[in-house]
């Protein structure tokens, strides 16, 4: 089973699609990660199981 998940997303601030690699075997967790475009960090809000990601929401406000 493939833990390590590679998936898109859209950076909040500036809006650009980049790839990240999402560690399912956390379960569901929020993660703190910088876009590789404009260097500002995105919260991300993970809801998956082992080997399968069922939502991301990314956004730029900490909580």
């Amino acid at each position: 089973m493939q833990l390590l998940l590679e998936t898109m997303v859209a950076c909040p601030h500036c809006g650009e699609e980049f790839s990240t690699m999402i560690d399912s075997s956390q379960r569901s967790h929020s993660t703190i990660e910088d876009c590789p475009v404009c260097c500002r960090p995105i919260q991300f809000d993970v809801t998956c199981e082992p080997g399968e990601i069922f939502d991301i929401r990314a956004s730029a406000e900490m909580s």
